[in-house]
């Protein structure tokens, strides 16, 4: 339990806190709206941790790597960015960049007129799903096309998927195709706009593959130097800016779906802001769970099922962007089915090796 301590903690800060405003705020304001304020705080939780599962996943694999203080970064300055900046401050964003209006009329709007600030915002529903699309689709895609995994869950497709890394910007080919698909199906007035963002999904992805490489060349040379081995450290996989960069855009595509599926539930932006915080702050601390405890290494397919969740999500994503309507549950249950799958078929091949 010392890894979900300060998550329970935080967990009753935020519920007496969504408990207050609930009590206080509002046009009915009182008892009942503190226990209706309570009970779609938790579900708000329960909602982005079954979304965000997978999330913690791929955050442990990646963080395990890292040196202490990076780890420790992540979880200080991490979580502020994922809490308050993609939960609370990026909604707000996005309303003020595309109505034109100051940010301060924004926050006005969304704490005295939440309707219609939730209608601005579900609006732009097809950008933001492209962006976050993209970005997911090609976290899945340079999964499934790396010559260099030893490990196939699926052994048949994989391998064969594998092959295709030799081919330059694979990953990257099939995306576009994607986003193309997916605007043919958008309204021709949002057709010119999505796409555009989906691009940018694109390029931030390898954007921060860039800094990355840039970072690990930099490191090699000094490594070099000093012990004239010629090593290189990869600095996405084992700490650094580039990494740092990389998990915090891949939680802000996953909280993408998360914070515009909140809206379907409640336009109270304080009630989602606290919701959602609850569980970006267990897939935190799950995620140092699963680093500390060495569950990848103990469940060697966790890793292809947090993967294959994420192809899922992105396809979901997309195909929402369309106005295809998929309810967060059943987004839900996908992820959390890959996981119970891959954690299955650990343990059967544990059993065959013994």
């Amino acid at each position: 339990m010392k890894h979900f301590k300060f998550s329970i903690i935080f967990t009753i800060v935020c519920l007496a806190a969504s408990g207050y405003w609930g009590f206080t705020h509002g046009t009915s304001a009182g008892v009942s709206a503190m226990l209706n304020a309570l009970a779609i705080t938790a579900i708000l939780a329960v909602m982005e941790v079954s979304l965000s599962f997978d999330n913690a996943i791929v955050n442990a694999s990646v963080l395990k790597n890292w040196d202490p203080f990076w780890k420790k970064l992540f979880l200080t300055v991490g979580i502020i960015v994922a809490v308050f900046g993609m939960r609370l401050v990026f909604p707000i964003v996005i309303v003020a960049m595309t109505a034109d209006m100051p940010m301060l009329d924004v926050v006005h709007m969304a704490l005295d007129n939440p309707t219609e600030y939730s209608s601005r915002l579900t609006a732009h529903h097809a950008e933001i799903s492209a962006f976050g699309g993209m970005f997911l689709l090609l976290v899945f895609l340079n999964f499934l096309f790396d010559d260099e995994k030893d490990t196939h869950w699926f052994r048949i497709i994989e391998h064969r998927l594998a092959k295709f890394a030799s081919v330059p910007a694979m990953s990257v080919f099939v995306a576009l195709i994607g986003l193309l698909a997916m605007a043919s199906y958008v309204p021709e007035h949002e057709r010119l706009v999505v796409t555009i963002a989906g691009i940018w999904g694109i390029v931030v992805y390898v954007g921060v593959q860039v800094i990355g490489h840039v970072l690990e060349g930099t490191q090699s040379d000094g490594d070099e130097e000093k012990s004239g081995n010629g090593e290189a450290v990869t600095a996405v996989m084992k700490g650094g800016i580039g990494g740092f960069i990389y998990l915090e855009v891949l939680d802000a595509s996953f909280s993408f779906d998360g914070v515009i599926g909140a809206f379907a539930i409640t336009n109270d932006v304080i009630i989602i802001m606290l919701g959602l915080a609850i569980g970006a702050m267990f897939v935190r601390s799950m995620t140092m769970y699963l680093v500390e405890k060495g569950t990848l290494d103990a469940y060697i397919y966790l890793e292809h099922g947090a993967h294959y969740a994420i192809g899922a999500l992105a396809i979901i994503m997309l195909a929402s962007g369309t106005g295809v309507h998929v309810p967060e549950v059943v987004t839900g249950l996908i992820g959390v089915a890959f996981i119970v799958w891959a954690i299955i078929s650990s343990v059967r091949h544990q059993k065959t090796q013994q």
